[in-house]
């Protein structure tokens, strides 16, 4: 089941007096998973400590001028307006996600996160749009890009579970067992519960070990193959040389057969 990050109430009436913040994205037990298999995060929750943005503070003593307050209201709404675009263009993204238009949704999650403010009360907007783009990548069978908007959703809250589970699932897709792995392990380090992360470490080790012993035979095979080529000028190959180690200093000596 492919999930994706849905607001459910906020996004049918968002509130544009609440600024986004990053909680709701970052544990896999904050949000609620509805019938139709979405599940519902909170973009509108209060302000936290360091979200909100604040003028300079003037100097002691001065009063800030009628021009200097104008200017941070002026700012403030500015804001607000493009958060409230963001989340509207976010919403949509979803509505045309559950109408199976990939593709569209792609364009409007985009579209937030353009009109999005680089600030820390943007974090979880930003974050959770990077998230349900990589959702529509999956849908398309484009695993890299999936990888690629993890990455980016992960670079803006680095405990974002979900985008991590996820990118592990698209490593693996393509067949990246070592780096499905580290996203797994990386997973059960923030949620140690987190039983799909250990199962998929187990299923997946074996895979990893025998690719890796595939590689390291492709390897040789290709040496050997260049020092034919080589060595074929004089008549010989990388047959003829044998590698002999001494038991006393552990080192090798080739030797030379015909």
């Amino acid at each position: 089941m492919v999930l994706i990050d849905y607001e459910e109430n906020e996004d049918r009436n968002p509130n544009p007096s609440k600024a986004p913040t990053a909680e709701s994205s970052s544990s896999a037990g904050a949000d609620n998973e509805t019938s139709d298999g979405f599940e519902t995060a909170s973009d509108g929750g209060g302000e936290g400590d360091g979200d909100s943005v604040h003028e300079e503070q003037p100097e002691q003593g001065v009063a800030p001028s009628s021009d200097s307050a104008e200017d941070a209201s002026n700012n403030e709404e500015l804001i607000q307006k493009a958060l409230v675009q963001a989340n509207e263009a976010k919403v949509e993204g979803n509505k045309l996600f559950v109408d199976g238009k990939f593709e569209e949704a792609l364009s409007q999650y985009e579209l937030a996160l353009q009109v999005a403010p680089d600030i820390p009360s943007s974090v979880e907007i930003r974050s959770v749009c990077h998230a349900n783009r990589a959702v529509c990548f999956v849908k398309l069978g484009k695993y890299e890009n999936t990888i690629k908007e993890c990455t980016k959703a992960l670079e803006l809250n680095p405990v974002y579970l979900k985008a991590l589970v996820r990118r592990g699932e698209a490593h693996e897709k393509l067949e990246h067992f070592e780096e499905a792995i580290a996203d797994m392990k990386k997973t059960l380090e923030i949620d140690p519960s987190h039983d799909q992360a250990r199962k998929t470490i187990r299923r997946l080790e074996p895979l990893a070990a025998e690719k890796r012993e595939k590689m390291k035979e492709e390897m040789i095979t290709k040496l050997k193959e260049m020092g034919n080529s080589v060595l074929g000028r004089w008549g010989m190959s990388i047959d003829n040389f044998k590698a002999v180690k001494d038991p006393n200093t552990g080192s090798y000596s080739l030797s030379f057969q015909r």
